[in-house]
């Protein structure tokens, strides 16, 4: 049942009892041995030994011995490496002890020391896993994977390995001072994590500066902070603050898929396609399966396809993320100085005509969000090329059908007469 701990008082017990059981004597100087307790082991192999054993029992007795010996010597050339500061040779001596030495908890604690020496905590995490299981009331070792998992960046279990040491000893000071830390930050992170389900984006903004603040020695919540941060600037139309943030998450972390596709995101409010293209291409390059980032792919390269074409915010002179409002105010200030009867020059009139035509469309597609969701996703609704199937623009008017058109009378009150001298 790989009860060692358990096994060994009954094996004592029979050996008290019966000091010519070679058998016992063999199975607990094994379990000593697997514990790391090689002096224990070694005397129990010598005296099976010394007690008229069978010719089985005589070998297995003496391989171990063997076995018990080269363990010694490994044990000393790893503390010695050690001692130097060569946690890579002391890693490799450790590495075939605790092939035989499986339950040696000390072993495993010196290991993990050595792991972190060389920057690998999340092997140093293994070992006093398995240390904490194996000593009994082992505050230490829960400690020290709390702070190793708060160093990682990963909060919350640092907040559960933190609990278990106290519920071992509930006056445990660094354990208790580590808790109250870790909670703390823990509080922020998930309250700003709702804020940002709920599109709160700017709180939620706020609370991540507020986590920089409470833990600014751990560059991993600095980096996490702001590439949420960039999210929510993302998620919030703010692309001038998107592509500022981001562009740092991704100074430290080149390849942060998620920076990658916020920014991209943010290039397309901007209207900078092939910014928004090269971003898209480099997240998928470290993430082939990801659908949103081949779907904003295939988004921006049809809107620089379309941007090529007639592009109806450059058109009315709004943004990308212009509200209903804005576009009503902006159409029918174009409408007003364009409008064809405004010019009497032939020339001019055609021309006007031709752009008063470009105002009256923008202003359809823009104001309509069906319509304006096509055109936002690369497809032009007023452009017989773009519509599947074919056939006729449904949609296409010449000056003529616009004759008696007054372009003020929708989105609101307002009602406007030409009089022209």
């Amino acid at each position: 049942m790989g009860k060692s701990k358990a096994a060994l008082p009954d094996l004592t017990k029979v050996i008290e009892l019966k000091m010519d059981f070679t058998a016992a004597r063999l199975q607990r100087g094994h379990l000593l041995l697997k514990q790391g307790k090689l002096d224990e082991a070694e005397d129990d192999f010598k005296k099976v030994l010394k007690s008229n054993p069978s010719e089985n029992e005589e070998k297995e007795a003496q391989l171990q011995l063997v076995k018990s010996d080269e363990m010694q010597r490994l044990r000393s050339q790893a503390l010695d490496a050690f001692e130097s500061s060569d946690y890579t040779a002391a890693i490799t001596f450790l590495d075939k002890i605790l092939e035989v030495c499986v339950w040696d908890a000390e072993l495993r604690e010196l290991r993990a020391e050595c792991f972190i020496k060389e920057g690998e905590p999340r092997k140093a995490i293994s070992d006093l896993k398995a240390a904490s299981k194996l000593k009994n009331d082992n505050t230490e070792a829960f400690y020290k994977i709390s702070t190793l998992y708060y160093q990682l960046g990963d909060h919350e279990l640092s907040l559960s390995e933190v609990r278990e040491c106290l519920k071992l000893d509930q006056d445990h000071k660094r354990c208790f001072a580590h808790y109250k830390q870790v909670k703390k930050l823990n509080k922020l992170i998930e309250s700003a994590e709702e804020l940002i389900r709920d599109g709160r984006y700017t709180d939620a903004t706020s609370k991540y500066e507020s986590v920089m603040k409470t833990e600014p020695s751990v560059p991993e919540y600095t980096i996490r902070s702001k590439e949420r941060i960039c999210h929510c600037f993302s998620k919030d139309e703010k692309p001038v603050e998107a592509i500022r943030v981001c562009s740092e998450v991704l100074q430290m972390e080149p390849d942060n898929v998620n920076a990658l596709k916020d920014r991209a995101e943010a290039y397309l409010i901007e209207e900078m396609y092939d910014e928004a293209i090269q971003d898209y291409e480099t997240a998928q390059e470290h993430n082939e399966n990801d659908q949103q980032i081949r779907e904003g792919l295939e988004k921006a390269q049809r809107l620089l396809k379309q941007s090529q074409k007639r592009d109806y915010y450059k058109i009315l002179g709004v943004k990308r993320n212009a509200k209903k409002q804005e576009i009503i105010k902006a159409y029918r200030k174009l409408a007003l100085q364009w409008h064809p009867d405004n010019f009497q020059n032939e020339e001019e009139k055609k021309k006007a005509e031709k752009k008063f035509i470009d105002i009256a469309a923008a202003k359809e597609v823009l104001s309509d969000p069906e319509m304006r969701k096509k055109f936002d996703d690369g497809e032009d609704p007023l452009d017989a090329e773009s519509q599947q199937g074919g056939g006729g623009n449904p949609f296409h008017r010449s000056w003529n059908s616009w004759q008696g058109f007054n372009p003020f009378s929708s989105g609101g009150p307002f009602r406007f007469k030409f009089h022209f001298n």
